[in-house]
């Protein structure tokens, strides 16, 4: 590096937002991800003794995944190279990896290539890494906010350690916060400010273990003040909460947090609790969600979980999609929200659904089983001669307007496939069974 690439690069350094300058440059100090971090994690040992293999850092923005990147950078003996995954192509990997292996074999030393965002490269992209991280020629070294097992290709996965990521406490955002306010080389210390306690609590509450959310606010509020008389700026929890109005929301549509989401959702309506329901369906709602994918949802755990059991379950989601269809949001949040509620609170049974997973099973294993000729339609032409329908007797036409009939092929005569609990309307279902002697 020349004298003007040095300055061209501390200029850079210095015009950067606070988060990337007050980020730590030493493991020490690393705030938060303990689980991994403790002085007796596998992690912390390997960077420390400069024992760094491929790994994987997976969790949400803000929790130090490029961090931990640049702190290996800044311990190991290793060259340390980096390619954000959103804008390089093969090109870049290709002088990445020829470099890689000049220095290898001309100094012995290793190379260390960071991927940002790794989950941006495609499936060749990828694969076109596998044969160096086999070899040694670099150390793969990958950051993501997806899960790794759906974005990462299953090779480099079995060569990679995978380190997950957690959002940082609030105690931990506050420390950092702290930091970035009173750090004068690094961070606004330079800026005579100081920050009030209950400025601290809220923005590490509001950032949602995103530290990069909290320190952005830090430089706005900080930015934008006017100082005191006495040349001091200070930060009240007034200008804090101007300056992250809105807590983050961590919801990736295509990412694990949707998926999480839901399940919780519809696990909470199956277990009854109407209040967890509202919740997880406020969180969907607030995080953007497709109103009509909720309600596909409800409905589906209406026929699934709820069943005959209170066959109005489904009613009601079907009634509630026709109006979320008509009157959109924020308005629709009300149908779902009832809807929501209604199926969590309705009595529970998946009779139905066993009921017909258990045909669905059989006619797998016997196939097209001849149906009983009296049940057979007798109106198209010659039918009657052939003796369909012949026999039949028609339900109405008896006491109660019901006769014993066999209706199932005869090899499945005795066969049973619903079988009514003991919840809500069933019971109704079940008592009528029994009278007729169905049960």
């Amino acid at each position: 590096m020349d004298l003007f690439e040095y300055m061209e690069q501390k200029n850079k350094e210095k015009e950067s937002p606070l988060a990337a300058r007050i980020r730590p440059e030493t493991l020490d100090e690393v705030v938060g991800q303990e689980h991994i971090l403790a002085p007796d994690k596998l992690l912390y040992r390997a960077i420390k003794t400069d024992r760094i293999s491929s790994v994987i850092f997976y969790g949400p923005p803000g929790t130090g995944k490029t961090t931990l990147a640049k702190v290996i950078a800044n311990t190991t003996s290793a060259e340390f190279m980096q390619l954000n995954a959103t804008v390089a192509g093969k090109k870049d990997m290709e002088q990445v990896v020829e470099q890689a292996g000049r220095t290898l074999a001309m100094s012995g030393r290793r190379t260390i290539l960071f991927i940002d965002e790794i989950h941006r490269f495609n499936k060749g992209q990828q694969d076109y890494l596998l044969p160096f991280v086999e070899d040694g020629t670099v150390i793969l070294i990958g950051a993501t906010t997806e899960n790794p097992y759906f974005e990462v290709n299953g090779a480099l996965i079995s060569r990679s350690q995978i380190f997950e990521l957690k959002p940082l406490s609030p105690d931990s955002v506050a420390e950092l916060i702290r930091r970035a306010v009173y750090d004068e080389t690094k961070g606004m210390g330079a800026y005579n400010a100081y920050i009030d306690d209950d400025a601290v609590e809220f923005l590490a509450d509001m950032a949602g273990g995103d530290a990069r959310h909290a320190l952005n606010a830090v430089e706005l509020g900080i930015l934008s003040t006017e100082p005191d008389p006495d040349g001091r700026i200070h930060m009240t929890l007034d200008v804090a909460s101007e300056c992250i109005q809105r807590r983050v929301m961590r919801y990736d549509k295509d990412g694990d947090n949707h998926y999480d989401t839901i399940s919780a959702f519809i696990k909470s309506m199956r277990g009854s609790d109407p209040d967890a329901a509202v919740y997880y369906l406020a969180r969907m709602l607030e995080a953007g969600e497709d109103p009509k994918f909720i309600i596909r949802r409800i409905m589906i755990c209406a026929s699934e979980d709820v069943g005959m059991a209170d066959p109005q379950a489904i009613v009601v989601a079907e009634a509630a999609a026709g109006i979320i269809e008509r009157v959109g949001m924020p308005e629709a949040r009300i149908p779902l929200s009832e809807a929501a509620i209604y199926v969590a609170t309705a009595p529970k049974s998946n009779a139905s659904y066993l009921a017909v997973e258990y045909a669905t099973a059989e006619v797998a294993r016997s196939g097209n089983l001849p149906i009983p000729p009296y049940l057979q339609d007798s109106h198209y032409k010659g039918s009657a001669k052939l003796g369909r329908g012949i026999g039949y007797q028609y339900a109405h036409d008896f006491p109660g307007h019901y006769v014993d009939q066999q209706y199932l092929p005869d090899e499945l005569a005795d066969k049973k496939f619903f079988e009514p609990g003991e919840n809500g309307y069933e019971t109704q279902v079940r008592e009528y069974m029994h009278r007729i002697g169905k049960l």
